[in-house]
């Protein structure tokens, strides 16, 4: 028989929790990350789990049937996808706010930039702003203007403007989405 010990060390290796607190919570109170290994055989089991097996998990966790049409592929994909959500921590809140924002926009589809525009190194933007004119350079690393390299045309706009400006937006490189699907359809007549 062992003697007790009360020695922190000792307690970690014979599985007793530690009483040593971590911001105001003891060490045992923090959810545990989970073996990777059972999570990988959680999502290694989707595969031989039956349809109607996989649609019942899906309600379990959407409180709603899987969509129609939804394949079993796409199923297991989804669901190995919350497990690891689960398991793992999931998307912060500023990247599912910049998300929305994004398909906000996108479902307004007020504006868009042109997908067939690639901006090559040594291209030369002008514009025109209260009586002077903005040249910029466009390098492989970033855009130059006055002599200084930015990492986006935004950061230009803003400095040129002293306002948030987009910066493609600034330089004339978006178009109205209606635009865009005139000059689509503008190129499918003349094929």
């Amino acid at each position: 028989m062992k003697p007790a010990s009360n020695d922190a060390s000792a307690r970690q290796h014979s599985a007793e929790p530690s009483p040593v607190r971590h911001r105001n919570r003891h060490r045992h109170d923090q959810p545990r990350r989970p073996d990777i290994t059972e999570v990988e055989r959680q999502i290694a089991g989707l595969a031989n789990r039956t349809t109607q097996d996989l649609r019942v998990a899906w309600r379990q966790l959407h409180r709603t049937g899987p969509p129609l049409g939804l394949s079993r592929d796409l199923l297991i994909r989804a669901l190995a996808h919350q497990l690891q959500e689960q398991s793992y921590g999931g998307v912060g809140r500023a990247l599912r706010r910049r998300l929305q924002s994004l398909a906000g926009a996108s479902e307004k589809a007020t504006m868009a930039v042109d997908p067939g525009l690639v901006l090559k190194a040594g291209t030369t933007l002008v514009r025109q702003w209260r009586g002077h004119t903005h040249t910029v350079l466009v390098h492989t690393d970033g855009f130059e203007h006055e002599g200084q390299l930015y990492r986006s045309l935004t950061a230009i706009a803003e400095r040129i403007t002293a306002a948030h400006w987009s910066g493609p937006r600034f330089f004339g490189l978006t178009r109205r989405v209606g635009a865009l699907a005139g000059a689509k359809a503008g190129r499918r007549r003349d094929q």
